[in-house]
């Protein structure tokens, strides 16, 4: 066996590894953004709601 090949292999599979991890805490980080700001929006007063019903359909 090419230990060389075998070296380039094993350091390809851990950046793959790295990169995956990364993104993963990326895509965790913006979904708790979002998160904060759909409960801040929900707890923000919003006096125009709730005041009126339109009937027209």
């Amino acid at each position: 066996m090419d230990i060389a090949a075998l070296s380039i292999g094993m350091n390809q599979a851990s950046l793959a590894q790295n990169v995956g991890i990364a993104l993963s805490k990326k895509v965790m980080e913006t979904a708790e953004q979002n998160n904060n700001q759909l409960l801040k929006m929900l707890e923000a007063p919003h006096p125009h709601l709730g005041k009126s019903i339109d009937l027209k359909g």
